[in-house]
């Protein structure tokens, strides 16, 4: 068995790559990082740290590794004899990674079992992303008798990486991998430690609005407070407040719209909010915080919620109050930071409501925000 994953990053390396790994798939990482992949190719073996509770160390080894940039024939050829393809590489990239997938999945023999594609991001439905943009660059009429597309939710803390680890990586010890089964007719790929659903949506939803939602919200609130780590930010008690008062909002959301039990839900909420709290993650507010234009617009962890809520009439006091510091994130090494601190200076708030969030004066959340937007103005 063989698996291709686009993006050797923390979470490729940390999260996707060790489960296929753990498999038994023949693992080849591909990515455009020069150095990254230099360095994959010269080291047989790394190790993922699990800190946490009941921590745990696994040696990654067997591997490969292809530059996708200038060895574009090398991974087709890789691709043309997989059974899963995956990416972590950042929703904004599938479509760069989709050509040569598009292509890989062209020069598979015609009798080959269809090769299961899975993009594992932040973003929903983000295979249905990455389906679209292959299909723009696959010529000929028998895609889906080559390949299936499956989305799925991933959940894991990956930190920033201490310099001298090398290509070492700690994560959290929780996960979840996600995936719909439905796609597969009930021939899903062995892949222990993975959660196969037949309805994906809620899983997606549950997470994004409240771990991805959880964890930007910790960070643009430690930063405003001058706070450097995530888990000291949850130490503080009026961060974990505001914190927990976005999750009761997001939970309300989730228990009216996807039927969460409220205990479920809470549950969920006082998990997610222990692992934030984990002192063995060495993570930052401005790793965490950065991307705020991404992170503001309309489907992603703020508005998107958000604008549901009010929509039903649900309470987004606090939510807004997350999105309003969110509006004060101001690093200078982060550039979509730079980005929202000069259109903020530069534009009507009403241009910036429509530019980094998407709505519109029809939604019921849409002055809500142009007043966040106003005030940060004024200041």
């Amino acid at each position: 068995m063989r698996a291709v994953h686009f993006g050797a990053g923390n979470i490729g390396r940390g999260f996707v790559g060790l489960l296929l790994h753990n498999a038994g798939y023949e693992l080849v990482f591909a990515d455009v990082a020069a150095p990254l992949i230099d360095a994959l190719d010269a080291t047989p073996s790394y190790r993922v740290h699990e800190v946490g509770e009941e921590s745990a160390t696994h040696t990654v080894d067997g591997y490969s590794a292809l530059n996708s940039g200038t060895n574009e024939a090398g991974v087709v050829e890789q691709i043309a004899g997989a059974d899963v393809v995956t990416t972590a590489v950042g929703p904004n990239i599938l479509k760069f990674v989709a050509p040569v997938i598009a292509a890989g999945i062209a020069a598979r023999s015609a009798d080959a079992p269809r090769v299961a594609v899975m993009a594992c991001e932040n973003a929903i439905n983000a295979t249905d992303i990455l389906a679209a943009e292959i299909r723009k660059n696959y010529t000929g009429d028998d895609l889906d008798a080559r390949a299936i597309f499956a989305n799925t939710a991933v959940d894991r803390i990956v930190p920033a990486q201490d310099p001298d680890a090398g290509l070492d990586v700690t994560v959290e010890t929780f996960f979840e991998w996600a995936i719909d089964r439905t796609p597969f007719g009930g021939e899903e790929p062995e892949i222990p430690g993975v959660t196969w659903v037949d309805d994906l949506a809620p899983y997606i939803e549950r997470k994004l609005f409240t771990v991805n939602t959880g964890h930007a919200t910790s960070a643009y609130f430690g930063y405003a407070a001058g706070v450097h780590k995530i888990s000291d930010a949850l130490a503080d008690p009026t961060i974990r407040d505001s914190v927990n008062a976005v999750l009761q909002e997001t939970k309300a959301l989730l228990v009216a719209k996807h039927g969460f039990s409220e205990d479920q839900q809470q549950a969920y909420v006082e998990k997610i909010l222990g692992r934030f709290a984990n002192p063995h993650l060495p993570d930052t507010v401005e790793r965490v915080g950065r991307a705020p234009l991404r992170k503001l617009s309309r489907h992603e962890r703020f508005v998107g919620p958000a604008a549901e809520a009010a929509e039903r009439g649900l309470s987004t006091a606090a939510l807004e109050a997350a999105m309003a510091a969110a509006l004060r994130f101001d690093v200078p090494e982060d550039a979509e930071a730079v980005q929202l601190q000069q259109l903020l200076s530069s534009a009507t708030a009403e241009d910036v409501v429509a530019q980094v969030t998407g709505l519109t004066p029809e939604d019921a959340l849409y002055e809500r925000v142009a007043s966040l937007v106003r005030d940060r103005q004024a200041r």
